[in-house]
Parts: C-alpha cells; structure tokens; sequence
C-alpha cells in the first residue's frame, strides 16, 4: 500500500490522494488543522526574524535581540517572545543578578523548525522568480 508520503512527486503533492480520508471540504479541513496551527504560530512580520536572530546568535538577551532587530519595539518583542516560549519554542531564563539578567534560547524543539523555515524559503525564491519573470 502506497503512503502519503510516497505520493509525493517532482510535480508536487496531490492533496486529494495525500489525504484519502478527505472527502470533502470539512473532512479536508480537519486533515490540515496541524498545517494551520503551524502558520498560525509562525505568522506575523517578527517571528522569522526572531527565530533567525536567535539561531545565528545563540544565546542572547532582550536588548541584544532587539538590537538585530532594529524596526522592532520592545513592546512587541516581548509579546513575540512571549508567544514563542509558550509554544516551546524557545526558553527564557531569569539570573538573579543585579539588575536582573533574562536570557532567551531557541529549544531543542524549536530548533526543528529549521526544516520547515528553508522550505518556505524554497517556496519564496521560486514564487518571487516567477513573479518577477512576469
């Protein structure tokens, strides 16, 4: 028996054959919930450039973020990186020191998201070479 996974072609997949179960509009809908979730965690004009901030530069605290980040306001810096160590994304680490130091770190699981990222980057250098061709 031929998987999902297996459907997948050089053209691309054939969502009607990846998701046999899904036949129809609602059924499909539960099918790509996941997918969903997924770009609705990741949406909005920050949360790539956080990631890729932290990914390049490790560890680093809020200012030092912002810093790479230079069009951000620490008012929604810090709602992004609330949302993103809510999901697992990253973590944030609180020294007691004096002042008090918070440091944000991508997770192991966040990590995974790497994969996902360049993906959507091959999707992005094809669309824009096809919309710039026009």
């Amino acid at each position: 028996m031929e998987t999902s996974i297996q459907k997948v072609t050089s053209k691309g997949i054939n969502l009607k054959d990846a998701l046999p179960n899904a036949s129809d509009y609602t059924e499909c809908t539960k099918h790509l919930l996941p997918l969903m979730d997924t770009m609705d965690l990741l949406s909005g004009r920050w949360k790539f450039v956080i990631l890729l901030a932290l990914w390049f530069g490790g560890r680093m605290r809020f200012k030092e973020i912002q810093r790479n980040i230079p069009k951000i306001t620490g008012k929604v810096l810090s709602k992004e990186l609330k949302d993103l160590e809510e999901h697992g994304i990253l973590t944030r680490t609180v020294y007691d020191t004096s002042p008090v130091s918070v440091v944000y770190e991508l997770t192991t699981y966040g990590k995974t998201l790497d994969k996902v990222i360049l993906a959507l980057r091959e999707w992005g250098v094809n669309h824009r070479k096809k919309v710039l061709s026009k």
